[in-house]
């Protein structure tokens, strides 16, 4: 097989759960805005989007996001914002790492953040993520743990399996970077795609950073 048909079976590969899903009913939730980090007592804002299948906009739903530390938590209602979007103003009460879960409105269907830092009103701000960091923020942040599986990135010690384990996958950086951009510019010969995931220009190059970073080559 070659190396882009192989690309594109192992990303599709298990999507047939997903079809299954959809009787069910099930969301993607994918945050299109948030901070690296909070300060404790000040407002942040994140922004989000929720999508029926991972393609419909939700607007008609009341989601909110809620932060954790410990045995505290914090409920933030989420408003309406452009387009189908939300925002959610949250403000972490105490300095250290806060745990972020966006419940969507949407049956059983959450978004996941990786723990956000809350600094010290005044404190140095936290050293700059790499792009490979970035796009582990983003794997979480924009819905890819939804389907995908990746021990990078465990945020609930038990993460969807969908679709294949991404976690040992390498890809040639550029067609990662168009299939992300468009699953459907080459869909493998069985008729199983990905959903489109609806990301922003930026996040592409950091996601692909973040997949390939210091894993072994897939099988070709």
């Amino acid at each position: 097989m070659k190396p882009h048909a192989r690309a594109v079976a192992v990303l599709a590969l298990g999507l047939g759960g997903i079809a299954a899903a959809r009787f069910g009913g099930w969301a993607v939730v994918s945050v299109e805005s948030m901070p690296d980090y909070l300060v404790a007592g000040q407002p942040a804002t994140i922004t989000f989007a929720v999508r029926q299948h991972g393609d419909e906009l939700l607007r008609d739903i009341r989601p909110s996001v809620v932060l954790t530390q410990g045995r505290r938590d914090v409920t933030v209602k989420a408003l309406p914002a452009r387009e189908g979007r939300f925002n959610a103003h949250v403000t972490a009460p105490a300095a250290g790492e806060w745990r972020v879960t966006i419940e969507s409105g949407f049956g059983r269907s959450k978004g996941y953040l990786l723990p956000l830092p809350a600094i010290a009103p005044g404190a140095a701000a936290p050293v700059a993520p790499t792009d490979a960091e970035r796009g582990r923020m983003l794997f979480a942040a924009r819905g890819c743990v939804t389907c995908h599986v990746h021990r990078d990135v465990d945020l609930r010690g038990e993460l969807s399996d969908f679709g294949p384990d991404l976690t040992t996958r390498r890809f040639a950086p550029q067609y990662l970077a168009q299939f992300l951009a468009d699953p459907l510019i080459k869909p493998p010969s069985e008729g199983k795609t990905m959903p489109k995931p609806h990301l922003g220009r930026a996040d592409i190059p950091l996601l692909v950073a973040f997949i390939n970073a210091d894993r072994k080559t897939a099988a070709k």
